[in-house]
């Protein structure tokens, strides 16, 4: 059976119902354009037996879905229409929300349904709420789509009904900034890390702060009270802002400023957004640290001779700084006699990332930027691979990308939430890459297969990656049963039949692997690749870095995407 993806972006959400279907041995071809000719083309290149939008900001054409079954994602209940459909429900207080599937009609969003779902709206961000509850539940009603309902000739989708009482949707329009405004002298905390999340990560909650115009991202309510005029700056902690309200304060993580003068900005922590970009940013020079249990990224529980290091950086991207105190903490892990595995956690929404491509952009020099980044991550891996005294585990609960996919191989074992999706690959962004790889990775899967990962640049699922040997074992996708599970597994490897036999395996390892090459030799080789890609200005990992930063479209499907392109390549180097 041949399906055709329409998307607006290879996102997540893309990924994962692109990788999915292909696991159920369906044949998978792309289409990113919203050019109306160029998705006609890819219909009558690819002749798919289904058209599925998992991810999709513009009409599909009459021209197909007159002749083809189109079924649209949409993250709202039945019912619901409009672009906006998260944020209308967070702005709501919704305590449940859905996923809708739907046909492709005239009407947007009005379509027959085929299926609706509905989930436990958390107190979260709307990027993170999509990340884990609408794409989870989107998938499962994609894969019985095609399983099921496709294959059933009995089986008709149903006309949207506002008449039935159970149809409780209704259609919304385009939530704008007017809708979204902050009143700092009479809002509660809780009501502006709503408006927040709301707008979280697109497109943020505009804003000023000491006459700058700004888009507001990442908040988190903290109630300790402040004698300030709310709305006004009360200090800062790990780049992020704390702005006092009527009622206590709230963090606000990221910063990006409205476009001014044809110039225009990207995201970065709010310090960094007022320290570089703010015109009177002297008005804040006297702005102090303050501690917090609210805002911290690196957090370390231990409990049980486990020590679970949480590293919560904004989008999963890790600068230079990030790094340094990352290693830092890691090290003092590494002196306590009470910790006996370390587990490494990543953050809420993201496990990792790797580089900071946002601060690199960002900085005087960004080749300087870029090698001191780069070096800085590796220090962290290095760290990890020499923790001979610990043993050590990636929790790895969620997607993870070039250096970051990297980075959990790593620990000793890797314990992956089903669901997730690794990018374990650079060319994308034109690099060669670091971070070990080229030990770590081959040492996992194999020289051959290691190569085809870095080559190929295409995401894999935590089962497919625990059949190449990425991961050791791949644990439910559900939030709760996932962090139950995995400390059951941490605990079981830090008692005392476990653990001992199993510290002195790897230590011999790693005497054997050292001996056989040093470590030093892999990093020297990565970074000598690395460098004469950041020192030559003419490549294209600096022109792909400003592209990302700054959203620029590629304008077409990557070849890789697209069925026919990419089975020709295979078949020429076969």
């Amino acid at each position: 059976m041949k399906i055709l993806l329409f998307a607006s972006a290879y996102n997540g959400m893309c990924q994962r119902v692109h990788r999915e279907l292909e696991a159920e041995q369906y044949t998978i071809s792309i289409e990113l354009s919203s050019n109306e000719q160029q998705m006609i083309n890819a219909v009558e290149n690819f002749q798919p037996d289904l058209i599925v939008c998992p991810f999709l900001k513009h009409a599909v054409p009459e021209k197909i879905w007159r002749h083809h079954l189109c079924l649209i994602v949409h993250p709202g209940i039945e019912g619901d229409r409009g672009p906006s459909s998260l944020d209308w429900a967070i702005h709501s207080k919704m305590t449940t929300w859905g996923v809708t599937l739907l046909q492709a009609d005239a009407e947007m969003d009005a379509g027959d349904i085929w299926d609706s779902q509905k989930f436990q709206l958390r107190n979260g961000a709307k990027a993170s709420i999509y990340r884990r509850e609408v794409i989870a539940t989107a998938v499962r009603m994609i894969k019985n789509a095609v399983q099921n309902s496709f294959r059933n000739s009995d089986f008709k989708p149903r006309a949207l009904d506002y008449n039935n009482p159970q149809v409780k949707g209704t259609c919304l329009p385009l939530m704008r900034q007017d809708a979204r405004k902050i009143d700092w002298g009479n809002e509660t905390t809780e009501a502006i890390v709503r408006k927040i999340n709301a707008a979280d990560s697109f497109p943020g909650v505009l804003d000023s702060i000491a006459g700058n115009d700004v888009y507001l991202y990442g908040a988190k309510a903290e109630y300790s009270l402040h004698s300030a005029v709310p709305g006004d700056i009360v200090g800062h902690r790990d780049g992020a802002i704390c702005r006092a309200t009527v009622d206590g304060s709230v963090w606000i993580r990221q910063l990006k400023m409205v476009p001014k003068d044809e110039r225009k900005f990207f995201k970065l922590s709010s310090i960094q957004v007022i320290k570089q970009q703010f015109p009177n940013a002297e008005q804040f020079s006297n702005l102090n640290v303050i501690n917090s249990r609210v805002q911290n990224d690196i957090h370390i529980e231990i409990e049980n001779a486990v020590a679970y290091v949480s590293f919560d950086f904004y989008n999963g991207a890790m600068n230079t700084e990030q790094c340094h105190d990352l290693l830092a903490r890691l090290r003092e892990i590494r002196q306590r006699n009470d910790v006996r595995v370390v587990t490494l956690l990543g953050g809420e929404d993201f496990w990792s990332n790797g580089i900071h491509l946002n601060c690199i952009q960002a900085a005087v020099d960004p080749a300087r930027e870029s090698w001191r980044n780069i070096n800085a991550i590796d220090d962290v891996v290095h760290e990890i691979i020499s923790m001979t005294n610990k043993l050590t585990v990636a929790g790895l609960r969620n997607n993870a990308g070039a250096g970051g996919a990297i980075m959990p191989l790593a620990c000793d074992k890797v314990l992956a939430r089903d669901g997730i999706v690794l990018n374990p690959h650079y060319l994308t962004m034109g690099l060669f890459g670091s971070e070990y790889w080229t030990y770590l990775l081959p040492k996992r899967v194999g020289e051959t297969k290691a190569k085809d990962l870095i080559e190929s640049c295409m995401p894999i699922l935590a089962p497919q990656a625990q059949t190449l040997g990425m991961v050791d074992k791949v644990l439910p996708e559900d939030w709760v049963d996932y962090h139950e599970l995995l400390r059951q597994e941490c605990e079981s490897l830090a008692d005392d039949i476990n653990y001992f036999p199993a510290l002195a395996r790897k230590q011999f390892s790693r005497m054997q692997d050292e001996a056989a090459k040093p470590l030093g030799s892999y990093r020297q080789h990565e970074l000598q690749r690395m460098k004469s890609i950041f020192d030559n200005p003419l490549s294209e990992y600096h022109q792909l870095r400003y592209n990302f930063v700054y959203k620029v479209s590629c304008a077409q499907t990557p070849a890789r995407l697209i069925y026919r392109i990419a089975n020709e390549k295979v078949a020429q180097i076969a």
